[in-house]
């Protein structure tokens, strides 16, 4: 296998396997987005009369023709290949000839490994944007169903006032969807065409068209100049990661608060087995493991963060292979997030809340009955306060 580098050296089989790392298994869900952004390019280049109309054609069919037998399991990236976008043209060279070569005029690794992620993450964005949407949707029909239950408010988990199955549904329900509205802020950072930047200095010598590519591929804007493409390598990705670890968080505070509806001393909530495991030793035990594993995950998430931020935080200007250990971190916190919000949704739709085991203690209606006493008889709160607390310290 000849890698896009090769000059014809021998390479210690150790250094491959180190360099290549994870790309031959991670770029997997990269193979349709590198296509898509190859024949955009191959399209800019006939455009720009850099390549015959044969030869484009040639391209665009050698390369639908891959993702198509890509798609049905007939071959996959190996460690040979190194990376998808090695795997890619020698196939397509292998089924189309000399054609195949000329792809890669006006393109480096680089910006062509950028704009295949990028277009899968706008997709992967998309996708998490609907997760939590699903999220807050099944907490707004928890709500409807079951909102007038009667639920204590807590402050330093003791009752402090009294609130509802609907107000805590639709409280959690609206976080839910202001992670969704952050994650499609996101997109900002993401939704820069890099095609055309190279290693990152441009292409010196070609006349190419990176509005045409732009346009080609739906990218909002040109990421310009060129030598600020490579110095963006990870923003954009770690402030994904980052919306993806406030949406975590709020799946965290979710579980954690039905792992505590779902102990028999409250017992406020039942889940039914389906959703459930049991023990190994103890026959009587359903355990919510569900729960715990999404509360769990939000530290998979922000380490993940980390991660990038840490990879990117002392690097200079232009490109450094060290970036490319960005890959497993992000798509990490991309797989738990989806995996996380798709399982919350389902238990939710199947919690019941069994308001005979709420019981609310007697004295959280203090602070409205302090109100009251404002209002009726036009005391300050202060007094008001003090009234109420004598009043039930004698009870």
């Amino acid at each position: 296998m000849k890698r896009l580098w090769d000059k014809g050296e021998p390479l210690d089989q150790r250094v491959l396997r180190y360099t290549a790392g994870e790309d031959h298994v991670l770029d997997g869900r990269l193979v349709l987005y590198d296509v898509r952004a190859s024949i955009a390019h191959a399209k800019m280049l006939c455009a720009q009369e850099l390549l015959n109309k044969n030869d484009c054609a040639a391209i665009e069919k050698g390369l639908l023709d891959l993702a198509t037998t890509y798609d049905a399991g007939e071959w996959t990236i190996s460690l040979t290949d190194e990376d998808v976008h090695t795997a890619l043209e020698t196939r397509l060279t292998d089924a189309i000839g000399e054609a195949g070569k000329r792809v890669h005029l006006g393109r480096s690794r680089n910006d062509q490994v950028l704009a295949a992620l990028r277009l899968y993450l706008l997709d992967a964005s998309t996708e998490l944007q609907n997760a939590a949407q699903g999220v807050a949707a099944a907490l707004r029909t928890v709500a409807k169903q079951q909102g007038t239950i009667a639920l204590p408010g807590y402050t330093h988990m003791q009752h402090g006032m009294p609130s509802s199955v609907a107000l805590w549904a639709e409280g959690f329900a609206a976080e839910f969807e202001d992670d969704a509205a952050g994650l499609e802020g996101a997109c900002r950072r993401i939704s820069k065409n890099p095609l055309g930047s190279a290693a990152g200095y441009g292409t010196p010598g070609l006349h190419t068209d990176r509005a045409h590519t732009q346009a080609a591929l739906g990218f909002a804007e040109i990421h310009e100049p060129v030598t600020a493409v490579q110095l963006s390598r990870g923003k954009a990705e770690a402030a994904l990661i980052f919306e993806l670890s406030l949406l975590m968080q709020d799946l965290g505070k979710l579980a954690s608060d039905l792992l505590l509806f779902y102990t028999q001393e409250f017992a406020f909530i039942s889940l039914p087995d389906t959703m459930t495991t049991g023990s190994s030793i103890m026959p009587q035990k359903r355990n919510p493991d569900v729960l715990e594993l999404v509360r769990g995950a939000t530290a998979t998430v922000n380490a993940a963060l980390d991660e990038v931020l840490g990879i990117c935080g002392k690097l200079g200007s232009g490109y450094q292979r060290d970036l490319q250990r960005i890959k497993p971190p992000l798509f990490r916190a991309i797989d738990t997030a989806q995996a996380s919000t798709e399982i919350m949704t389902v238990l939710l739709t199947d919690m019941q809340f069994m308001p005979e085991n709420i019981h609310l203690d007697p004295g959280i209606h203090a602070a409205e009955q302090a109100n009251e006493l404002v209002t009726r008889e036009g005391i300050s709160f202060r007094e008001a306060y003090q009234r109420v607390s004598k009043a039930l310290q004698k009870k």
